[in-house]
């Protein structure tokens, strides 16, 4: 297991502004890492932490590989960007964690920094079935990645209700219309199709190695 957990992870003073991308990366992508791009530009953030999730409440976990791979892939993918890190603590804790949780150890450890939670803007949706809804937008300023063909005025009116129900901050962040998932990636890589230039080359070849999704 690669040891970088949260509690411990390197933030250089100065930075004030940190943004948190979680997810199961079953591999990461170039449209996750487009995403954490364009919120740093956007939103000036100084740095963009990967959390890559040990159990997550909303999928299959018999369809998710193994922490310790999708960690290494991660850290391969963002390791020539000095903005971008990641952190194996929802990874070490047992059972389900959930995003207020993890956010309440955040704060208490970090109290000074401002926290960005981003996810996809699809998530919005179905943000009210998140455990603890209004703990989250109490902790953070979430922002939401509008791509694939996503209808901006139809999300306006669910940000209008989360924000007058939970206090919820959410911001939207404008990014390339990149169509690529995860699920995609794995479906090619069990059909033996190239997966060139949808994942970073690291990626692709830790695939290969390790004979994954196969």
């Amino acid at each position: 297991m690669l040891k970088n957990s949260m509690l411990n992870i390197n933030i250089n003073e100065g930075q004030k502004r940190i943004g948190i991308m979680g997810g199961t990366f079953n591999p990461i992508h170039y449209g996750h890492l487009l995403i954490a791009e364009n919120a740093c530009e956007q939103f000036q953030l100084n740095q963009v932490i990967f959390m890559p999730a040990g159990s997550p409440p909303h999928k299959n976990n018999k369809q998710i590989l193994n922490a310790d791979n999708r960690l290494e892939m991660i850290q391969l993918a963002i390791t020539d960007n000095p903005h971008f890190s990641c952190s194996d603590y929802e990874i070490l804790k047992e059972g389900i964690c959930y995003t207020y949780l993890t956010l309440q150890e955040f704060k208490k450890r970090f109290p000074e920094y401002h926290v960005y939670f981003i996810m996809g803007a699809d998530s919005l949706a179905y943000f009210e079935t998140w455990r603890r809804p209004d703990e989250i937008s109490r902790l953070c300023t979430i922002l939401a990645a509008v791509r694939d063909g996503l209808n901006l005025e139809e999300l306006l009116p669910i940000q209008a209700h989360l924000n007058e129900k939970y206090g919820t901050r959410a911001s939207f962040i404008n990014t390339p219309n990149f169509s690529v998932s995860s699920q995609m990636i794995r479906q090619r890589v069990f059909n033996r199709q190239s997966i060139r230039y949808l994942v970073p080359d690291a990626v692709e070849k830790y695939i290969k190695q390790h004979k994954i999704y196969l």
